[in-house]
């Protein structure tokens, strides 16, 4: 059985993580800042908490990190 392991997936990246290393990911998929992201949830998680706390849940759960 073969293995691909695409580049431009979206991965948790667990050597510049904080918490659990959503944001990091999710900054190197982007090619920005992880802190802008970090601040944007941050803003978002201030207005929408439910919705943004089961999301960042949902991808702690879902995906894998990239060593």
């Amino acid at each position: 059985m073969k293995t691909i392991l695409n580049k431009d997936r979206f991965f948790r990246d667990p050597h510049d993580a904080k918490v659990c290393g959503v944001c990091s990911g999710l900054a190197k998929n982007l090619q920005m800042n992880p802190w802008m992201v970090r601040g944007a949830v941050a803003i978002a998680f201030l207005y929408f908490p439910m919705a943004i706390g089961l999301a960042y849940v949902l991808a702690i759960l879902l995906l894998r990190y990239r060593y």
